[in-house]
């Protein structure tokens, strides 16, 4: 496929962007069937960040990009990453997790070239994550033990890959998301779209993730609400789904209230497993004026040896309140600029992805830093972009004919 084309990504955008979220996956989760040592995997994940972008390198060689108001709050996120973290307050570490972080946002600049409002990076985002999830059903099937060790309470995890519950769960309500809004927008057939669903959700079940539970609901009701003034089968779905939720929540309540609290006491379940005792430590820890504005530099997203399991906690202590300024403008920009559009499935499938990420916001960290995340806002803002001009074709050039000079100057008289 020729580069110069901006109508369809190639597929070695494709590719560049299943590397991108290979980047996002992580090294750190439950013992894997095979044991990997944790320098293989991070040599992997970082070698995918590097080949995308060089891959969106090679496909974008005149470096054409698209205005995005995202990308531009992005790379101002990196001033306080680099102001803190050349303080080597959080060791050299901090300053090759800037280096990542630079590295993944130049890739999605040369990406944004083709962020055209259409559907495209959406289908991408399904299909690497679908093949993701298809790695941790291969593994609970090979080894159920592994995929639903003691250690998680017996939820699923990755057995092939080194992925926690909150991951498998994240993925498979993003998907299912995405799918539910190509079905009623009939942008799939629904063969295709059972076979990515069904699975999908008996993963989520298996996870007992309720971040990733809700942030699905909430997140469908927003989009498929965007659309029930002009969409039929959003309205049919809406009602469905209304009277669905009502005979399960009555007829399946001590099922659902026993999978929501999975197994814990109700002090812990309000504390939100522990979260909470975390979340107060890192507020009431002491902080300089420059720790207080530019945080203490990237890090893992835990304080006290605890992970901070809070976006806007986590980017508070590694970016400071200047980092929480500059995420909240990525929500508030994206979001505003989805209610302003009218109502399309492309704006539906944005609505989805921002209102999930902020939700999940609450319980998971990643805001901040180069994350899965990071990752669907990314899609969300190509989902919102403008279509791009096309380029009226250049015409011939045409040889003026050769006026004499005696006419010439009978023209100026």
């Amino acid at each position: 496929m020729s580069t110069g084309t901006t109508d369809h990504p190639s597929r070695i955008v494709g590719t560049a962007w299943g590397l991108l979220i290979l980047n996002t996956l992580g090294s750190a989760g439950a013992e894997t069937i095979i044991p990997l040592p944790r320098s293989l995997i991070q040599m992997a994940t970082m070698g995918a960040l590097a080949a995308a972008f060089a891959l969106a390198l090679a496909v974008n060689l005149r470096l054409r990009i698209r205005a995005s108001a995202y990308l531009l709050l992005l790379t101002l996120l990196l001033v306080p990453s680099l102001i803190a973290s050349a303080n080597m307050a959080s060791g050299f570490g901090a300053l090759f997790r800037c280096g990542r972080l630079a590295l993944f946002i130049a890739t999605l600049w040369l990406l944004s070239r083709w962020w055209d409002g259409s559907l495209t990076f959406v289908r991408h985002h399904i299909r690497m994550y679908f093949v993701v999830l298809g790695s941790v059903a291969a593994g609970a099937l090979i080894s159920p033990g592994a995929a639903m060790p003691e250690l998680y309470g017996g939820r699923l995890v990755g057995a092939l890959w080194p992925l926690t519950p909150p991951q498998i769960g994240q993925y498979a309500a993003v998907i299912i998301g995405l799918t539910v809004l190509l079905v009623l927008g009939r942008r799939t057939d629904r063969t295709s779209a059972v076979v990515v669903i069904v699975p999908s959700l008996v993963l989520l079940a298996l996870t007992h993730t309720r971040t990733a539970t809700l942030g699905l609901f909430i997140g469908l009701t927003l989009a498929i609400g965007s659309l029930v003034l002009t969409s039929a089968a959003a309205r049919r779905f809406f009602v469905w789904a209304v009277v669905c939720a009502a005979v399960a929540a009555v007829g399946f309540a001590s099922a659902l209230r026993a999978w929501f609290l999975r197994g814990q006491s109700q002090e812990n379940f309000t504390s939100l497993t522990g979260r909470a005792k975390v979340w107060d430590a890192l507020l009431a820890a002491p902080r300089t004026t420059s720790e207080y504005l530019f945080g203490m530099g990237l890090g893992d997203k835990s304080f006290g040896g605890l992970p901070i399991d809070n976006s806007w906690l986590a980017v508070y202590n590694e970016q400071g309140m200047t980092g929480v300024v500059l995420v909240a403008g990525i929500i508030i920009v994206l979001g505003g600029v989805a209610l302003l559009r009218p109502p399309s499935l492309s704006r539906a499938c944005a609505i989805f992805l921002i209102s999930y990420c902020a939700i999940a916001s609450y319980t998971e960290a990643g805001l901040g830093d180069a994350s899965p995340y990071l990752l669907h806002l990314a899609v969300a803002a190509s989902l919102l972009a403008a279509p791009a001009a096309a380029t009226p074709p250049l015409k011939p050039d045409v040889p003026r004919p050769r006026v004499p000079k005696w006419a010439r100057r009978s023209e100026v008289i």
